[in-house]
């Protein structure tokens, strides 16, 4: 008996039995959703070490030259096309001419391929479209976006049929057909599998003829597009009770295609999703009888709906919500900067103040990383990926830092933000933000169990492989299979411990790291910390097994690592991408100071909780020796960023590029004019404060400033009068803005 027989026998053999027990068994649909998608970046850092000159080698997104001049054309004029008040506040509906445009300029069908009568856009090119979008309307922007990413048109492209995709793509890419996707039944919110909607294979009739099929019942809610759609794809589950098939009985989840004109189909209805006016509300079917050609990708798929649409929320996940949620960082930037500039209090302007400094700085911070992290993902969608956790970090990540932009952009508006109407630029996005932290996948969810829950299986380099290895139903294959990837795993923790230990203990001055001037001690951090993740990983896996599912908390916390070294990877792309522009640095130490001090929390929360306290004990030597010594971004660096947009400047404009800014007597225009009149007539009030003079007509009585000077002070204090002023509304004026029921309310209370 040869040295590896000894080996897997009388070593291997009980290390395969005990960890029979201890590694986390999968259920049919968590396997589904594992297996859905692949691994891309995330998977380099759940290595421990990972390769920075191939993250840098990865191609920047691009936009084509067609892709260019669809954003520089349609997408400008459809903007100009909405007044976001009007939509949500009294039409209750985008207006007729937009629903006209998006549809005869292919809104829809982003990305479906040319060959269909789509645009054949790039994740970058649908990104973008849906960020600058987002910056004018969201109810807009949430419309464009739907169809494009979780919809029939992206199932279809990936799983229907040829004859499917002949019928129903060149119909969505025009907008003949406006598609919806139902996936939440009334009672099962976030647990798909929990749905009571049903299809039961039978015989019926279908256009005058007797076929096989299914009677399908449900009810859905919160579906985008459904009370307008003219098909719907429908998530039910499949069961066979008089084995017409031939098989089992209970089938599983299968996606159908369901044109809203069949008997029995129920739509029309809506939802007010905090107030915004998009189309969104509930639909159901009662016996609707549907042929077996209705399935998507025809009956084999039948049982295939799960592993479908978590291939297809990649996009969801990756690009419309990250690319919505960087419009708002975007938006947040560019206008609470003008804003701190031009507004004044105690007669300098706001922007002065160290309190909103911090609010602007992480502004200004979060708008740099939101879009460092949307490019750098559609640049691997672009790829070929379709990587499921990465696209969780980004859902949650995004969203969430969006919610901290939203809320820094109020506090500092204040009043103006708080008073809606047609001058308010900040009230949509506000409200809009519970909307991309729940859909989805609401956060809870993603954060708790989906990032680290998913990543930890999918990403491993070991743990998916010995996963399968013990699930083998050949106990002589899969140990073998297992010997062979347990001591691959045992040899990697080794090499990963020493990485751990020295760059921890040498705080990262020794690790791996590109020749990138200033950004490269940065590099050395980020080995450290992946090193420290991963190891922290495996101690936890091994010595907590299945039982980690269960440890929710712990797990939320090693997501959170991951999802920091994946946005601070990202960062520090961008600032290659965008020629290792000086100015931008304040931002970039911003945000890594940030992230390291957010990933050294986590870990000593980690060991504080870690069930195994000796293990605990033994791990913090090696990943936290020192504790918790990273102090977060300096008040220096907050000013700094802070100041980046508090003026016009280059760098405010790559923070910000892409942001709808209006024209004529538009809000934000308006903050626009407002700011360049101030800095263009800034030089004149600081002649004149060094004069001791306040009153610019007093100055011009006295000779101190001359007419022009005079005229250019005027001017920019009847812009910042626009500005700061907000909307006020006579009784009838707000009466008339209620809804039917409101106005009954009304009525009744008089």
């Amino acid at each position: 008996m040869d040295r590896s027989a000894l080996r897997r026998d009388f070593v291997t053999r009980p290390i395969y039995q005990m960890a029979k027990g201890v590694l986390p068994e999968m259920s049919a649909t968590e396997a589904e959703a594992i297996a859905a998608g692949d691994v891309w970046w995330d998977a380099a850092l759940f290595s421990g070490d990972p390769d920075w000159q191939a993250l840098l080698d990865v191609p920047a997104a691009k936009l084509t030259e067609a892709e260019r001049a669809f954003i520089d054309g349609p997408v400008d004029q459809l903007c100009a096309m909405l007044d976001d008040w009007k939509i949500n506040w009294e039409d209750r509906d985008l207006p007729p001419e937009a629903w006209d445009f998006i549809k005869r300029e292919r809104f829809f069908g982003m990305i479906i391929p040319e060959e269909f009568g789509g645009l054949g856009f790039s994740p970058y090119a649908h990104s973008e479209v849906v960020r600058k979008i987002s910056t004018r309307s969201v109810a807009a922007a949430v419309t464009v976006m739907v169809p494009n990413s979780l919809g029939p048109g992206e199932l279809l492209m990936q799983f229907g049929t040829e004859a499917q995709k002949s019928h129903w793509l060149p119909r969505l890419a025009d907008g003949r057909e406006i598609p919806a996707f139902g996936l939440t039944s009334s009672e099962a919110g976030s647990d798909a599998t929990a749905m009571t909607d049903t299809g039961v294979v039978c015989e019926g009739e279908y256009k005058g003829q007797k076929v096989l099929g299914l009677r399908l019942n449900w009810a859905k809610r919160y579906i985008t597009l459904g009370p307008i759609a003219t098909v719907l794809g429908l998530a039910v589950k499949i069961k066979d009770p008089d084995g017409l098939l031939g098989g089992e009985e209970d089938l599983g989840i299968t996606v159908v295609l369901a044109p809203t004109d069949t008997p029995g189909i129920e739509i029309g209805r809506r939802h007010i999703p905090s107030m915004q006016a998009f189309q969104n509300g509930p639909n159901s079917g009662h016996d609707v009888f549907l042929p077996m050609d209705a399935i998507l990708g025809g009956q084999e798929q039948i049982g295939k709906g799960w592993m479908m649409l978590n291939a297809a929320l990649a996009a969801g996940r990756g690009i419309s919500l990250p690319s919505l949620s960087a419009a708002g960082a975007a938006m947040a930037a560019r206008t609470t900067g003008a804003y701190s500039r031009v507004r004044t209090q105690f007669r300098i302007p706001i922007g002065e103040f160290e309190g909103v400094q911090e609010r602007l700085g992480r502004i200004a911070a979060n708008a740099y990383l939101l879009d460092a992290a949307r490019r750098f993902t559609c640049a691997g969608l672009a790829l070929g990926h379709h990587p499921s956790v990465v696209s969780a970090i980004m859902k949650n990540s995004a969203t969430e830092r969006m919610r901290i932009s939203a809320n820094d952009a109020m506090d500092v508006h204040a009043g103006k933000a708080v008073i809606d109407g047609p001058k308010n630029y900040l009230g949509t996005f506000y409200r809009s933000v519970p909307v991309g932290i729940t859909v989805e996948g609401a956060n809870i969810l993603t954060r708790s169990l989906i990032v680290f829950g998913q990543g930890a299986i999918r990403a491993h380099p070991f743990i998916l492989k010995e996963m399968e290895a013990l699930a083998d139903e050949d106990t002589q294959r899969g140990l073998a299979a297992f010997d062979v990837t347990v001591w691959a795993h045992a040899g990697h923790i080794l090499r990963t411990a020493k990485n751990a230990f020295i760059r921890s203990w040498s705080d990262g001055l020794i690790g791996p790291a590109p020749e990138t001037g200033p950004t490269k001690r940065y590099y050395r951090k980020l080995s450290r910390y992946a090193a420290s993740f991963a190891l922290a990983s495996d101690a936890a896996l091994l010595s907590m097994g299945g039982s980690l599912k269960r440890k929710e908390m712990l797990s939320a916390r090693f997501g959170d690592i991951l999802a920091e070294l994946y946005l601070l990877s990202a960062t520090l792309k961008r600032w290659e991408e965008d020629g290792r522009q000086e100015a931008d640095l304040p931002l970039v130490e911003w945000i890594m100071q940030d992230g390291f001090l957010t990933i050294e929390r986590r870990l000593k929360e980690i060991l504080d909780n870690f069930p195994n306290q000796p293990l605990a004990w033994l791990l913090g030597l090696f990943v936290l020796p020192f504790g918790v010594i990273r102090r977060g971004p300096s008040d220096r660096v907050t000013r700094a960023c802070a100041r980046l947009i508090l003026e016009p400047s280059a760098t405010r404009d790559r923070l910000t590029d892409g942001v709808y800014l209006g024209a004529g007597d538009d809000a934000v225009a308006e903050l626009e004019r407002a700011l360049d009149l101030v800095v263009a007539s800034e030089p004149i009030r600081d002649r004149l404060k060094k004069l001791r003079v306040r009153d610019p007509d007093a100055a011009l009585d006295q000779g101190l400033i001359s007419r022009e000077d005079h005229a250019k002070l005027a001017e920019a204090a009847m812009a910042v009068a626009k500005v700061v002023a907000v909307d006020d509304f006579s009784p009838e004026e707000i009466t008339g803005m209620a809804t039917p029921a409101e106005q009954r309310h009304v009525e009744a209370a008089e």
